[in-house]
């Protein structure tokens, strides 16, 4: 069967304080898809209603342009394998531990890959919190990160410079969870480092991240103006093999598939610093992963089609697993 001829739903939207983005990234799929020959490409808004009838849809493959909760986190995933549809991305497995900010980096550091020191609080552990606070700032340190684990494009995520600062921000994590994750702030080159593949991958440039803002947050991710993406990032290539390198070992550990961007602080004494893994990385116009494909001579119809081959190459290998059992 032509790949071309496969019918491909963009799933898009979804619940999550994401939903904006997910949206922009499903539209620019979609017609990517269908510049690059596909033709049967529907969109599809899942939202607390639509979720019923998702099955219901005839497609050979769903494409997954959500980010967030009930998206990027192993619930879509579990959805579509009981149903038999392939789709791009990671297992609902490694989705569930890389959406989790705490799960990834308790994992990662058991294995040795290098990310912040970190200290992990539940609501019903903060009652006291000014004694949380100062037990934070002892064994983190300031400045620190707050986040709330489950959140994504920097949703739920606090800099904190002084002691004072650190209970009104432990109030603004608390609104979207029960846990928190407080992370040793790192300085350095903030970088990020996309990777295309299943068991073979294709490790893409590292795309060195600037912002406007204090920090790289939701509103510089998401403003025209705010951010750059420099290519090649502008750090030694020993630093560069190094990021490579790393970046290439979390992949694995975590079993992902299909595709993943996963970032980074460069600092000089520590080297490259972990800080999370992004299963379903944006794809918006803005989006880091399309960028650094373009620098490598990828276009956006070429990398797209590339996830659904992936993801159909999976798909098919499961099956042949299946029957040879």
């Amino acid at each position: 069967m032509d790949r071309k001829d496969l019918k491909i739903v963009v799933i898009y939207g979804g619940m999550s304080s994401e939903r904006e983005v997910s949206l922009r990234s499903g539209v620019a799929v979609a017609e990517s898809l269908r510049r690059g020959g596909y033709r049967e490409v529907a969109l599809f808004d899942l939202t607390r209603e639509s979720v019923p009838s998702l099955l219901s849809v005839p497609m050979d493959v769903a494409f997954l342009a959500l980010h967030g909760e009930g998206g990027e986190d192993g619930c879509i995933q579990g959805m579509l394998e009981l149903a038999g549809i392939p789709y791009t991305g990671s297992s609902v497995q490694t989705s569930a531990v890389c959406m989790d900010k705490i799960r990834t980096k308790e994992l990662l550091a058991y294995r040795g890959i290098p990310t912040p020191r970190f200290a992990v609080k539940h609501r019903d552990e903060c009652i006291d919190r000014e004694a949380v606070a100062r037990e934070l700032t002892e064994s983190v340190g300031l400045p620190m990160v707050l986040k709330s684990p489950c959140q994504g494009s920097s949703i739920g995520v606090v800099m904190v410079k002084k002691e004072s600062e650190l209970l009104s921000a432990m109030e603004e994590v608390f609104r979207y969870g029960d846990r928190l994750l407080a992370e040793e702030f790192v300085s350095g080159t903030e970088l990020t480092l996309p990777i295309l593949g299943n068991r073979e991958l294709t490790v893409l440039p590292t795309v060195e991240i600037t912002s406007e803002r204090e920090f790289y947050d939701y509103r510089a991710k998401y403003t025209q103006g705010l951010c750059h993406h420099i290519i090649p990032a502008r750090i030694p290539s020993e630093a560069e093999q190094r990021v490579r390198r790393v970046g290439e070992q979390a992949y694995r550990i975590l079993g992902c598939e299909g595709l993943a961007r996963i970032d980074f602080i460069w600092n000089e004494t520590q080297g490259p610093m972990l800080i999370e893994v992004n299963t379903l990385p944006g794809m918006t116009e803005m989006s880091l992963f399309p960028d650094s494909a373009r620098f490598a001579g990828v276009s956006f119809e070429e990398l797209t089609d590339r996830m659904i081959a992936l993801a159909w190459e999976k798909a098919k290998e499961t099956e042949t697993e299946n029957r040879n059992e």
